[in-house]
């Protein structure tokens, strides 16, 4: 699970807030209407991020099994006495 204060995280949310500071500054929200709109920001941020790190996360290479021993073979790889 991915901090919702990781770096990454709350720079994402800090671009997404950049519009919501501005209507704010300019007084086209109140101070209530930006500090909820922050929030869901943050959240935006939160899943972009966790998206991006899914998508670009390489898959788990699948375990190796135990190889049967060659026919005549011992355990060790050694050839069996005759």
């Amino acid at each position: 699970m991915i901090s919702p204060f990781r770096g990454d995280v709350v720079l994402t949310g800090f671009v997404l807030a950049i519009p919501v500071l501005l209507l704010g500054m300019r007084g086209d929200f109140s101070a209530d209407d930006v500090i909820t709109r922050l929030l869901w920001c943050l959240a935006a941020g939160w899943v972009a991020v966790t998206v991006v790190r899914l998508a670009s996360t390489p898959p788990v290479p699948p375990k190796k099994t135990a190889e049967p021993a060659a026919a005549g073979a011992e355990p060790d790889g050694e050839p069996a006495p005759a």
